[in-house]
């Protein structure tokens, strides 16, 4: 149904993970303006790449989350992004904005389970999925091999998910 482009299967996508994954936006972006429109991005990409969606490969959800991940970082990344923060003055409304802003990592007590994890594997998760750097990217600015860094991240998530079975 979702391959034959239906009104039916548009409404049922939108309905059931706008939400979450505005929520994985929000958390990149941290601006409710700008995650609205790239929200409508990635819907957009969805419904347009939806054939090269594969459920052999992976789950919906998962092949949607990196979408919504690499939009959102590709967003903060783009030379519209970095001018547009340059350019804001900075009134009482904009500092107090990082304050009010929400962050679904430590509504979920993300932030808090992470620091329970070894400050080798602490900061590559710190700086892969929240702050939205690709393991190249860590490779570089920590001037630590990518294998490494793949398998740190690796054994990070395998510590997490130990952690949250609890």
């Amino acid at each position: 149904m979702l391959k034959q482009r239906t009104q039916a299967a548009f409404s049922y996508l939108y309905d059931n993970y706008a939400a979450t994954l505005n929520g994985i936006i929000v958390g990149i972006i941290q601006d409710q303006e700008v995650s609205g429109d790239v929200l409508q991005e990635v819907f957009v990409k969805i419904w347009r790449q939806v054939e090269n969606y594969d459920p052999v490969k992976g789950r919906l959800f998962t092949w949607m989350y990196n979408i919504a991940r690499t939009t959102a970082i590709d967003t903060l990344r783009s030379r519209d992004w970095k001018n547009s923060k340059r350019n804001n003055s900075l009134t009482e409304e904009y500092t107090s904005l990082p304050d009010k802003a929400p962050n679904p990592g430590d509504e979920l007590g993300l932030r808090k389970i992470i620091q329970g994890l070894r400050e080798e594997y602490k900061v590559l998760v710190e700086l892969s999925y929240f702050e939205g750097y690709t393991q190249e990217e860590i490779s570089g600015m920590l001037n630590i091999p990518l294998g490494t860094v793949k398998t740190r991240i690796r054994a990070a998530i395998l510590q997490l998910r130990q952690q949250v079975k609890l």
